[in-house]
């Protein structure tokens, strides 16, 4: 590949990444939809300006505390620093400061509306995180003088006593007051953190659960979506992006810190020592990066063959009982193992590739610490410089490598983060097309207070067969209509359509409002959760709404008093889908029903586990209530409770028929 084409092919993969970037960070901080991505940087500046500031007057107004009490401490431990703050305040250095902290001030206080809603507390995290890295860089810096003077007083004939005891604990106290710094920014790092985590899982839970997204990705059909395994998307991605970005954020700004601090103490040492650090890392830097683009894509892979494995394992345990009576443990046994193997071999060469970057990530570190000896060699044996500058310079050097080689040191991190933030995008993104189809779909189904279908035209939306061509159709209140047809003629998919899940390719379908609207498919679903939960599922399972001599009383109409004597307390939790049968779920989705007292429901084949008596008992209890429905179903009988028949052929073609007299043979 030319040149110049893979380096604009790079950055415009950078340029995407940096904006899937913006799209999941910002809006935790600032509404994306209030504000634009230069107020959200220009707040990030004007954040370190305000800390900035309160460094300088907290560290002003202790050494003019301390000053007042103990003079003699500031002039001989803390002189340089209340020199340096003299110099500061009686030039215009203060004014600049001050000016700068003003302007992060009024930033903050210009888009307090936007800070709304709680957004002012990741700022307030983000700001003493920020406080606690200067003052440990500043501290930090105060070292590197601390370990020459120490050196120097060691190394001096006759070593000077005094001194060097004094240096020394300046030394401890400087470890002493840095080592809680360190430990609360560990702290608040990792709170920020989990308020993001919780904060952007929330999100995509809403957006993924918004207009039937869930149901409309269909993550599972890998032909027709890339997003595979939502579920650790949501959970593990999220929580890997927010820990790594978080992590590389402030480690870049703490890089930052320590590159500008101690550049200039680098530099003031000896400028030769410096160029040759620039050119080292340029040379290791390009290699490495060269070296490292297999990463991203094997992390990225890596993450979709682990999340393939995870899943496969709970599909076993969601269909334990059916593979069970299959015996189907040897394929399963394979599928899993399959999965597994993928995974395996893809780490396999993800190790080779982390061990290659790894040796070459420890030989660079390993070649920079010759080089401070090899430049300052001739300096030091010629006497031009003491060997406590040297020990400054060499403690610089390694501080302003690291900073610098940041990024290098974190090849890998940054692949894992790089992938985490492409799943997370991906997957936002293609949520979000799905609620606007779904939002454009819904255009053609309407609701109001009847079930109309007007010359509707049903095709299945992956492979556009079409099922159903120019129906037409009306069910009132009061009315029961009866859908058969062959296997696989459309049935089912003519009730997605009703209920709103599938949109006609033409034409227009009125349903119902939503509420008065229920679907029983032929497998109930059974919720996590209590018995009162399974019965009051959708609504909120109040029990000033649904006491329990109504629920029990609603369990003793569908014949299922039995359960009521096992299970007396409703709010016992249990796993309903392997404890009941599955005739005990259709009946225990009648009496949620009942209980819901919808004034249309759409019936999937919902009796057939049930026998002939019960399913008369069932029937007659809608027919009671005056509720409208629509069944499919195979067994002869179900005419006798359905006053017209919508018989297909799956060939698109109808017909509607009067069920009287209708002569249905079992298929």
């Amino acid at each position: 590949m030319p040149l110049i084409p893979s380096l604009r092919h790079r950055f415009d993969n950078f340029l995407d990444l940096t904006r899937k970037l913006h799209r999941l960070t910002q809006p935790y901080f600032l509404p994306l939809e209030e504000t634009n991505g230069w107020q959200f940087l220009g707040l990030l500046v004007a954040l370190i300006f305000c800390v900035g500031g309160v460094v300088l007057f907290v560290l002003t107004a202790l050494i003019a505390a301390v000053h007042g009490i103990l003079p003699e401490l500031t002039d001989t431990y803390l002189g340089g620093v209340e020199g340096s703050l003299t110099t500061i305040w009686s030039g215009w250095w203060g004014v600049l400061f001050c000016g700068l902290f003003a302007v992060g001030c009024l930033s903050f206080f210009a888009l307090r509306r936007q800070l709304r809603r709680r957004r002012w507390l990741p700022w307030l995290l983000l700001g003493v995180i920020i406080f606690m890295l200067l003052a440990v860089n500043g501290i930090n810096a105060g070292i590197t003088f601390i370990a020459r003077d120490l050196t120097d007083a060691l190394t001096t004939s006759p070593p000077s006593r005094e001194e060097s005891y004094r240096n020394l604990w300046i030394y401890a106290v400087c470890f002493i007051v840095a080592l809680p710094i360190r430990t609360s920014q560990l702290f608040f790092t990792l709170k920020l953190g989990i308020l993001w985590r919780e904060w952007l899982s929330k999100s995509l839970v809403t957006d993924y659960m918004t207009d039937r997204a869930y149901y409309r990705i269909n993550p599972n059909d890998e032909q027709v979506t890339d997003i595979d395994n939502p579920d650790q998307r949501i959970s593990d991605d999220t929580r890997d992006f927010t820990v790594e970005a978080l992590g590389f954020a402030l480690s870049i700004f703490d890089s930052i810190l320590t590159f500008l601090l101690n550049i200039l103490i680098l530099w003031s040492i000896s400028t030769e020592l410096t160029l040759a650090l620039f050119v080292y890392t340029l040379i290791c830097s390009t290699i490495l990066i060269i070296s490292s683009r297999k990463l991203f894509k094997l992390n990225v892979n890596q993450l979709r063959y682990e999340a393939d494995f995870r899943y496969g394992l709970v599909h076993v345990r969601d269909n334990a009982e059916s593979i069970a009576f299959y015996r189907g443990e040897k394929q399963e046994q394979e599928e899993t193992k399959r999965r597994l193997g993928v995974a395996v071999n893809n780490f396999n060469l993800l190790i080779i590739w982390l061990t290659i970057i790894r040796t070459m990530q420890r030989s660079a570190n390993y070649g920079s610490n010759f080089i401070p000896y090899l430049v300052l060699i001739e300096p030091i044996l010629n006497e031009e410089i003491t060997y406590g500058s040297f020990v400054q310079a060499s403690v610089a050097f390694s501080l302003v490598e690291s900073a610098i080689f940041f990024i290098i040191n974190n090849i890998d991190s940054l692949a894992r983060f790089s992938a985490s933030i492409d799943r997370l995008a991906g997957f936002q993104t293609n949520i979000e097309a799905e609620i606007q189809q779904s939002r454009l779909a819904q255009q053609a189904v309407t609701s109001g207070d009847e079930l109309v279908v007007r010359h509707a035209t049903l095709a299945t939306p992956q492979t556009n067969r079409v099922l159903i061509k120019d129906l037409n159709l009306s069910v009132g209140d009061d009315e029961h209509l009866l859908v058969v047809g062959p296997s696989g003629c459309g049935k089912t998919s003519l009730l997605r359509m009703v209920s709103g899940l599938w949109s006609p390719r033409e034409g227009t379908v009125e349903s119902p409002r939503s509420g008065d609207l229920l679907f029983i498919p032929q497998k109930p679903y059974m919720t996590l959760g209590t018995l009162r939960e399974q019965l009051c599922y959708p609504q909120q399972p109040d029990p000033a709404l649904f006491s329990d001599d109504h629920l029990r009383s609603v369990l003793e109409l569908v014949n299922l008093g039995s359960l009521v004597q096992r299970y007396p307390d409703f709010n016992v939790k249990q796993d309903w889908p392997r404890l009941l049968s599955l005739g005990e779920q259709q009946r225990l989705a009648f009496a949620r029903l009942l209980l819901n007292s919808p004034r249309y429901v759409v019936l999937d084949e919902a009796t057939s586990a049930v026998d002939v008596k019960t399913e008369r008992l069932l029937y007659n209890l809608l027919t009671e209530r005056n509720i409208a429905f629509i069944s499919v179903g195979h067994r002869p009988t179900l005419t006798a409770f359905h006053d017209n028949v919508l018989e297909l052929d799956g060939s698109g073609s109808w017909r509607l028929l009067p069920a009287s007299g209708y002569g249905m043979s079992p298929a």
